[in-house]
């Protein structure tokens, strides 16, 4: 039998706000635990909850961006349930009327396609605090630092049918709330998070599985990893007999596991109610005109402003136009070095490997934009060959200054000089009559070939600084003079 996978994502975006949701409690990641958790954020007898301005314009930011529906009046609600780190008992939600409505996302598929994904709403809540588990001889530690911080839960509809679409989607988001400023995107700090709900049905079926919802995944590998996965059990599982439970499962990114944690809760398990410490938000026209006028450049027209300034190709475009500290960074190299392919070859390759090897991200490469830049600039100039220019670029990344200061402790200079280049070609030459009456002999469509030798005894006798394409030029023009 044939199976089909349904997957819908459920994302939590922690907000760049300086303060917390309902608190004017510090949201500053690394503080020691539990020294930015105030009374308000622990729900203590006698305080009240005051609704944080910053975190509705981010959330009406993200729904413009989405070209979705802002809820002009959206309310708060109590979701009740029991956790350690959750120390009110409650968490503060929206669930009737959020702030943002229906939307959507459009993503590149690898062949080509381009497929919409639909987004069902996204509202605000607060985050709660963090068990800890490590050192405390079997026991749990509670950091409730994080208690109260603002997120928006974006919920999709089912509509992604393989892991790649599921990775694809969660990329969109990120470049989203990026681009916009309204979150940082650092999954290691659990600044964005993913539940995957995934259910499987015999291909052409339209009833929805029974679904599984695998929490907490903070990388986009183990987003695909854990998809894979979550797949083949159900399948496996329904084609010898079984049946799928609805229920909360965990993903062990570096054992590559899954397990249950818990049968899936529904709604009225959580019994919400309207939070009866928080009034209605109303919000009009002209505060979301204003919002909307605020809006920074997003993805999509990032992405074509590449392809028709810099003539990318529409990859090109895409691998650097998706992150926004990339988008940075190349649009930094290409002002210093003033050329735009040479600026992405090297950003995506040699640059994007050393990166994957030194497991760093972008921010923290030991090469700025502007030393690259520069160095980019001496092989556009002549200065230096591409060949010399890796080694300039390993001394950069050693920290041992720009390209110019390399250039001239290490004596890389390419010698471009038309009249010393002239001169070792004619001693070459006249020390080589054999390999000249080759040349001389040979068909013409094989004489660039055996122009490989002249070449090879010029750079060695220049101990590799001589200028290739000026060499080239020089040679062809006296061979074939000897025709």
């Amino acid at each position: 039998m044939q199976w089909e996978t349904v997957i819908g994502l459920e994302v939590h975006v922690q907000l760049a706000t300086k303060s917390k949701i309902f608190s004017g409690a510090s949201t500053a990641f690394g503080a020691a635990p539990n020294t930015q958790a105030c009374a308000i954020d622990l729900a203590m007898p006698g305080t009240l909850p005051v609704v944080n301005e910053q975190a509705y314009r981010y959330a009406t930011m993200f729904g413009l961006a989405i070209d979705a529906e802002i809820g002009k009046r959206s309310f708060f609600e109590r979701k009740n349930y029991f956790y350690p780190d959750l120390p009110k008992g409650y968490q503060t939600t929206q669930l009737e009327s959020p702030i943002v409505g229906a939307g959507h996302v459009d993503i590149a598929l690898a062949d080509g396609r381009t497929k919409r994904v639909r987004i069902h709403h996204a509202h605000l809540e607060e985050d709660a605090g963090k068990s800890l588990h490590e050192d405390y001889h079997g026991m749990s530690g509670i950091d409730l630092n994080r208690a109260g911080t603002p997120l928006i839960e974006i919920v999709s509809e089912p509509d992604m049918r393989t892991a790649e679409e599921a990775v694809a989607f969660a990329k969109k988001l990120h470049s989203i709330v990026t681009s916009l400023g309204i979150c940082d995107g650092d999954m290691s700090q659990g600044s964005m998070r993913f539940d995957v709900n995934i259910s499987v049905r015999p291909l052409g079926e339209e009833k929805l599985g029974t679904r599984t919802e695998t929490k907490n995944l903070n990388s986009f590998r183990f987003m695909e990893d854990a998809i894979k996965l979550e797949v083949e059990r159900q399948i496996d599982l329904i084609e010898d007999g079984g049946t799928v439970t609805q229920e909360t499962r965990l993903y062990n990114g570096e054992r590559k596991e899954s397990r249950s944690m818990r049968s899936k809760e529904e709604a009225n398990d959580y019994r919400y109610f309207p939070c009866p410490d928080l009034l209605p938000v109303d919000i009009d026209d002209d505060y979301i005109e204003a919002v909307r006028a605020s809006l920074p450049e997003l993805p999509d027209a990032r992405h074509a402003r590449f392809k028709d300034t810099y003539q990318l190709s529409d990859y090109d475009a895409s691998q650097l136009s998706e992150d926004l500290h990339t988008a940075l960074y190349f649009e930094a190299t290409v002002a210093a070095a003033k050329d735009a392919k040479l600026s992405a070859n090297w950003i995506m390759g040699e640059l994007a490997a050393r990166l994957n090897a030194a497991e760093l991200t972008l921010n923290a490469s030991p090469v700025s934009a502007q030393q690259l830049g520069g160095m980019i600039g001496r092989i556009k100039d002549g200065t230096i060959s591409s060949k010399q220019a890796k080694e300039v670029f390993d001394a950069m990344w050693a920290g041992e200054g720009d390209a110019d200061t390399i250039i001239e402790q290490r004596g890389l200079k390419q010698v471009s000089d038309t009249g010393a280049l002239e001169a070792m070609a004619d001693e070459i030459i006249a020390a080589s009559p054999k390999q000249v009456e080759n040349y001389k002999n040979a068909d013409a469509d094989k004489r660039p070939k055996m122009l490989g030798y002249f070449v090879g005894q010029i750079m060695k006798a220049s101990k590799g600084q001589a200028n290739p394409q000026a060499i080239n030029d020089i040679l062809l023009k006296k061979l074939n003079a000897l025709l």
